[in-house]
């Protein structure tokens, strides 16, 4: 609601002032009041908030591997069949289809990225060079100005979170030169030709198809899990910092009413490592701690 007074109407972020009526009605005393008012009433009436499951590495691991059993990563010739006739549980997509879910969870996850952000990506916003990933917008960069990705090869340990060669083995089988990356699969596991990006309701239904396979209930899981799943993986396993989270993700640091925040972001400070070694895991060593001996960036 916010959003679409300030920005779609243009009313800005002010606080509405009803006697010159002028600001954004959303942001009101009044508004504020009654969201506090009915969130109570909800809680009272036994109502809990619920958001999605957030994707673990775990889990990562046996969608992957999953997806790549011989007898299902084997792309075959398209044949005709029949709408009736029957098919297996894991047949509800094939080898190309799973390669593309594999390039989008991966991105979903190591990049924090909302995943209308992650379907809306084009082959012109990578860079096969460097292996970078710039988009041209976010939800909080409406006008350009987004940091790059720098996006590198993992170990193999690491194959189902790498994001190269889930990009390289895409490209492989789909044929996609320009425009959209990620492209709606029709009959047979052929991709669409049409220059037109996946819903992500047709992802959504792809990926809890998946989550599927694995024996896993998919009602708890949205969109949002890779992101949510991305940012516990950096923080519990990878021991990111916030302020390290903060600026991969893109994420607003306007958090002026939390004194410790105030110490730990400050923007007069200079970052103690350069953006794109966040995922290099070839990077020299790191200082050596002398209590507990470690020398790894833990990636």
């Amino acid at each position: 609601m916010t959003y679409a007074f300030g920005r779609l109407n243009g009313l800005g972020s002010l606080p509405w002032h009803e006697s010159e009526s002028v600001g954004n009605p959303s942001v009101s005393e009044t508004v504020a009041t009654y969201m506090t008012s009915l969130r109570r009433r909800k809680v009272r009436a036994g109502e809990t908030a619920t958001s999605a499951h957030a994707i673990t590495e775990v889990d990562a691991t046996h969608v992957y591997k999953f997806n790549n059993k011989p007898e299902i990563a084997q792309i075959k010739e398209y044949a005709p069949r029949s709408r009736k006739a029957e098919k297996e549980s894991h047949e509800w997509g094939g080898a190309r289809a799973r390669r593309l879910l594999t390039l989008a969870y991966v991105l979903g996850f190591l990049c924090l990225l909302r995943f209308d952000e992650v379907l809306k990506i084009q082959i012109h916003d990578t860079e096969f060079v460097s292996d970078t990933l710039t988009l041209p917008f976010r939800k909080t960069s409406q006008f350009g100005g987004v940091k790059p990705f720098y996006l590198h090869l993992f170990p193999p340990h690491l194959a189902h979170l790498c994001t190269i060669r889930a990009l390289a083995n895409w490209l492989y089988v789909s044929d996609i030169e320009d425009g959209f990356l990620f492209r709606k699969i029709v009959s047979g596991d052929r991709v669409s030709r049409e220059n037109t990006h996946m819903t992500s309701e047709c992802f959504l239904e792809m990926f809890r198809n998946n989550l599927l396979d694995i024996e896993i209930d998919p009602a708890p899981y949205g969109t949002h899990s890779f992101r949510r799943g991305g940012c516990q993986w950096l923080y519990s396993c990878c021991r990111w910092g916030l302020i390290r989270i903060c600026d991969w993700g893109g994420w607003s640091t306007e958090f002026s009413n939390l004194t410790i925040v105030k110490y730990l972001i400050s923007y007069a400070d200079e970052p103690s490592e350069r953006r794109e070694d966040y995922l290099n895991p070839n990077r020299p060593p790191t200082k050596k701690c002398f209590s507990c001996g470690r020398t790894c960036h833990c990636i």
